[in-house]
C-alpha cells in the first residue's frame, strides 16, 4: 500500500509540472509584446486575464482527467497487490506441500533401502581399498591403468548420494577376481625396463604371482608410485639369482626352485643393499689384506708340503716292501743305504750312524711346518690389531660427530669385525692343516725311528750281543 501511495504522489507531480509548462512559455510571449499607448496596454491586460482564465481552466480539466486516471492506476494496482498475495498464499501451501511430501519420500526411501544403504557404503569402503592394492600390486605391471574404472567408481560414490548400478558392482566384482586368478599364475609378457642409467628396453617380462618380476635373466622391482619397472642396480646374491635362470628357460607345466619375495620387493631390495664378500672384505682395510695374504702363503705352503709328504709316504711304503735293495729316492732308502754301509761297525757305532740318518732326515720332513704354525698364530693377533685400529676410528667419529648417527660409526666397527673374522679365518684352517701336516711328517719319522731299531737289532743279534 505504502508502495502504491508513493507512485501515486510521483504521478502527481509529474502532472502539475507538465500543467505548468504551458503558462510559462505564454507569459514569456506576452513579456515580449511592448504597449505603446494606453489603449494598447488595457487591451493587453484584458488578453492577459482572458488567456490566464483559459490556462486555469484547461490546467483545472487536465487534473481532473490525470486525477481519475491516477485513481483507476491506484486500483489496478491494488487489484494487482491483492493477486500477487492470493498467488503467494498459493505457493506457500504448495511448498508446505512438497515439503511434507519429500519428507514423506524420503522416509519410504530409507524404508525400502535398509541394509542396502550398509551395502553401498561397504562397497564404496572395498572400491577405495581395491584401488590401493591395485596399484601397489605387481599384477598392474601387466595391466596398467586397470584402477582407473574403480576409482572413479569410489570418487562418484564419495561425492555424491547416486547409487552404484548392477553393472558398476559387476565390473568391481570382476576386478577383485581376476586380481584373485592372477595371483596364482607365472606368465610372461612384453613390458619397459627402465635402466638404472634411465635407459627404456622393450625386453620379456616373467611375472610370478603377485611376488616377483624377473627379466633377461635377472631380478627387477615394480614401482607403485610411477607404475613402472626398474633394475635393480645390483642382484642378490648367487644363492637367489640362480633360481631365475630356471625359472625362464622353463617350459609350461615344468616346476622349478625359485626365490619368491612375498613383501613384493622389499626383502629384495634390502638383500641387494647388503654388502658382497669382497666389499666386506675392503672394510678390513690394509690389516685385513695383509691377514689374507698370509692365509694365501700359508695354505699354498701347506698345500705342498702336503703333496710332497705323500709323495714321500709312497716312495717310503715301497722301500719297506723291498728293504734289500735301497733307494736314496726317500729317507727310508738313505737311512738303509746308512745301514748296509755300515754293517761291519760296532752296535753303539751303528745305533749313532743310524740316528744321525734319522736326524739329517727330520729336518727336510717338517720343511715349511713351523712357517705353517706361525702364521696359525699371527693371523688372529693381526686380527686383533684390526679390531683395535678399527675402535679407535669408532672412537674418534664418536668424539667429532657425537653418537646420534650410527653411520658415523659403522665405518670403525666394520673394519674391527672384519679384522677379527679374517683373522679367525685364517688361523682355523691354517691350525689344522698344520697339525695334519705334523702327523704326517710324524708318522714318516715313526717309520724311519722303527726300522733303524729294527736294524739295530739285527746287528746286535749278529754280534752276540744284547740291546741292553
Amino acid at each position: 500500500m505504502s508502495m502504491l501511495k508513493s507512485l501515486g504522489k510521483v504521478a502527481l507531480g509529474a502532472i502539475l509540472a507538465m500543467g505548468l509548462t504551458l503558462p510559462v512559455a505564454h507569459a514569456q510571449e506576452f513579456q515580449m509584446r511592448r504597449a505603446e499607448n494606453l489603449d494598447e496596454l488595457l487591451r493587453l491586460v484584458r488578453d492577459r486575464a482572458l488567456f490566464e482564465s483559459e490556462v486555469n481552466r484547461e490546467r483545472e480539466r487536465e487534473f481532473t482527467q490525470r486525477r481519475d486516471q491516477q485513481q483507476q492506476l491506484l486500483e489496478d494496482a491494488r487489484r494487482t497487490r491483492t493477486q500477487e498475495e492470493r498467488r503467494s498464499e498459493r505457493l506457500e501451501a504448495t511448498f508446505q506441500e512438497n515439503e511434507r511430501l519429500i519428507g514423506q519420500l524420503q522416509e519410504q526411501l530409507d524404508s525400502r533401502l535398509g541394509t542396502l544403504r550398509e551395502l553401498f557404503g561397504v562397497l564404496q569402503q572395498v572400491a577405495g581399498d581395491t584401488v590401493g592394492v591395485f596399484n601397489g600390486s605387481i599384477i598392474s605391471a601387466q595391466f596398467p591403468g586397470r584402477s582407473d574404472e574403480i576409482q572413479a567408481l569410489a570418487q562418484r560414490m564419495g561425492q555424491s548420494t547416486r547409487l552404484a548400478s548392477i553393472e558398476e558392482i559387476e565390473g568391481l566384482w570382476i576386478a577383485l577376481q581376476t586380481q584373485m586368478t592372477e595371483t596364482g599364475k607365472v606368465v610372461r609378457f612384453p613390458a619397459t625396463v627402465i635402466e638404472v642409467d634411465g635407459e627404456r628396453r622393450e625386453t620379456n617380462v616373467v611375472r610370478v604371482g603377485d611376488f616377483n618380476l624377473v627379466a633377461d635373466g635377472g631380478y627387477v622391482n615394480f614401482n607403485p608410485d610411477t607404475q613402472s619397472i626398474l633394475a635393480l642396480p645390483r642382484q642378490p646374491s648367487s644363492r637367489f639369482a640362480n633360481t631365475v635362470g630356471r625359472l625362464e628357460s622353463a617350459s609350461a607345466g615344468d616346476i622349478v626352485q625359485f626365490a619368491i619375495d612375498p613383501t613384493r620387493g622389499s626383502l629384495l631390495s634390502l638383500l641387494i643393499q647388503g654388502k658382497t664378500i669382497p666389499e666386506r672384505v675392503d672394510d678390513g682395510g690394509a690389516v685385513g689384506y695383509t691377514i689374507i695374504a698370509l692365509g694365501i702363503i700359508g695354505v699354498l705352503i701347506a698345500i705342498w708340503r702336503f703333496i710332497d709328504l705323500m709323495l714321500i709316504s709312497t716312495k717310503v711304503g715301497a722301500q719297506m716292501k723291498n728293504p734289500e735293495s735301497p733307494n736314496t729316492n726317500n729317507p727310508l732308502g738313505r737311512v738303509l743305504k746308512v745301514y748296509q754301509d755300515n754293517k761291519h761297525v760296532g752296535v753303539e757305532t751303528l745305533e749313532l750312524k743310524l740316528g744321525e740318518a734319522i736326524l739329517g732326515e727330520t729336518p727336510k720332513l717338517s720343511r715349511g711346518l713351523g712357517l705353517v704354525q706361525v702364521i696359525s698364530v699371527v693371523s688372529p693377533l693381526m686380527g686383533l690389531l684390526g679390531t683395535v685400529i678399527g675402535m679407535i676410528l669408532t672412537f674418534q667419529a664418536i668424539t667429532l660427530f657425537g653418537t646420534g648417527d650410527p653411520q658415523t660409526m659403522a665405518g670403525g666397527i666394520s673394519t674391527a669385525l672384519m679384522t677379527t673374522v679374517l683373522g679367525l679365518v685364517v688361523a682355523i684352517p691354517t691350525v689344522l692343516l698344520h697339525a695334519i701336516l705334523s702327523t704326517r711328517a710324524k708318522s714318516i719319522t715313526h717309520v724311519l725311528e722303527e726300522q733303524s731299531a729294527g736294524m739295530i737289532a739285527e746287528a746286535a743279534e749278529r754280534s752276540g750281543q744284547s740291546l741292553g
